[in-house]
Order: C-alpha cells, then structure tokens, then sequence
C-alpha cells in the first residue's frame, strides 16, 4: 500500500515537474527573443552609421525609422504573447517588458485582460497605481501639490511645496530631472533657451530633482547653468504622485494652476510655451 502511495506520488510530481518545463522554455525563448530586437537595432544602427552615403541627418532618420519599426514589432509581439498568457508567468513577463510603450488607454485594457491571479501581482499594482496618477494628473486637471523636505537636517528652513511655484498666476514650466540621467541633462539647454526668450511677468520655470542625491543634483545644477528655481531630494514623491516612470517628464502648468501639456521633450517645450507666452523684447 505505502510502495502504491509511493509511486503515485511521484507521477504526480513528475507531471507537475513536466507541466513546469514549458513554461520556463517559453519564458526563456521569450527572453531572447526581447535580446534580438536589440540585436537587430544595434546592428542596423550600426550599419546606418558607417553608410558614408548618407549624410548625419539622413543617418540620423533612418535610425529613428529603424527604432519606430523594431519598437511596433517589439510591441505587437508581446501583446499577442499576452493574450496567449493571460494567466501565466511568460504573460507576466511580455506585460513587464511592453507596459512602458504603451499608452494609458492601451495600458489600461491590457491590465483589463489579465487573468485575476496575475492582476493581483505587485508588479502589475504598481503599474495600476502609475496609471491611475496619470489619469489623476493629466492635461486639463488641477496639478497636484506635494511637500518636499529638501534638507532634513534642517526641515524648517527647507521644506518646501509645488504649491509655493505654481499656480500663482504665472504659466510655470516643470522639469523632473535627474544628475545622473544623460536625456535630463541633454533637455537643460533647450530649457535654458526657453527660460532666457520667456521668463517674466508671465512665465517662469522650476527644475524638481527626483530619485537623485541632493549633493549630485546641486553639482549639476551648477555645472548646467540652471539658474531658475529648483527643489532637490524630491526622490519619488512626485513620481508616484505624477504616475511619471521615466525622465526627463516636463510639463507645462497654466496661471490658474491646470496642467496644460505633458511629456515635453525638445521643439515641443517652446511650441508650448509660445502659444501661451510672448517671448520677452
């Protein structure tokens, strides 16, 4: 009797061993097959670069085409790994790597079709939780205030609020930025511009240091330039308040205190500014 119980407990650990597999193989195939599309990218960038045909801006257009056409792959791939995994570990694994490109209604329906059990992940939550601040803070809502002690050894003298810069009946241009991040630090310059043909009466800018030390921040402020008001030590505060997952994210916040636009980056931070703002004489 107990060599019976014996064996059928193995089988059935040996079917739960062979049941197992599959899953791993696929995660693992998966995986290479997200390390291809980088592959693919840096070889035909690479490729771009050394076609002496071509002059910089035409090299730097195709690269930009290669990307749009790898990151549309990319995604359509792990949607569909998603809607054949809804409930597993390899649709866990597709929804970690997509999730950043898409956007909040696509994001949202995806989370949608996820299987209970996978939508109870902290992972996912914590994406849910990003996309309903986003919701919360988005072009056309109020913007939402935030307290930042910048020094704590010294709270009293350095606490300071979004409120204290923001609506207060200027349009104020707000950069969450980072010492460390190469694209925050690649903005300052088209800020900077901005600053210089805008600041006054009407306009003004506030650079909010996140996920940074605030030694590192005020290093770079002042190698940068940056002479416009600043709050450093903000960490993550205003990130999860924000739902904001990557930086640089500026935006621009109206007189009355209404987030006006999201994401700048480059031209689009004087396009918007100048269709509210005359710039100075």
């Amino acid at each position: 009797m107990k060599k019976l119980l014996f064996c059928t407990l193995a089988a059935v650990l040996m079917l739960a061993g062979c049941a197992k597999a599959p899953i791993e193989e696929k995660i693992k195939d998966f995986q290479a097959k997200m390390e291809s599309f980088e592959q693919r990218f840096n070889d035909g960038a690479a490729a771009i670069k050394e076609d002496v045909a071509l002059t910089a801006e035409q090299q730097k257009e195709k690269i930009a085409a290669l990307s749009d056409k790898l990151v549309g792959e990319l995604k359509a791939f792990c949607l569909k790994t998603i809607r054949k995994n809804r409930d597993n570990e390899l649709g866990l694994e597709a929804f970690r790597n997509v999730q950043f490109l898409l956007d909040a209604d696509e994001l949202e329906k995806t989370v949608e079709s996820l299987s209970d059990s996978l939508k109870a992940n902290a992972m996912v939550k914590r994406v849910v939780d990003g996309l309903q601040a986003k919701k919360a803070t988005k072009a056309g809502q109020p913007f939402a205030d935030f307290t930042i002690v910048q020094d704590p050894e010294n709270p009293e003298e350095t606490t300071v609020k979004l409120s204290d810069y923001v609506g207060k009946g200027k349009y104020v241009l707000v950069d969450f930025w980072a010492s460390w991040c190469g694209p925050c630090k690649a903005e300052i310059p088209n800020i900077k511009a901005v600053y210089e043909k805008y600041a006054g009466e009407d306009f003004d800018v506030l650079s909010v240091a996140v996920w940074d030390k605030p030694e590192a921040t005020v290093k770079a402020a002042e190698e940068l330039g940056i002479t416009w008001n600043q709050i450093i030590n903000a960490q993550q505060i205003p990130t999860d308040l924000y739902g904001i997952d990557g930086i640089p994210h500026i935006m621009l916040i109206g007189p009355d205190g209404i987030i006006l636009n999201r994401e700048l980056r480059g031209e689009l931070i004087e396009t918007n500014v100048s269709r509210y703002v005359k710039a100075k004489k």
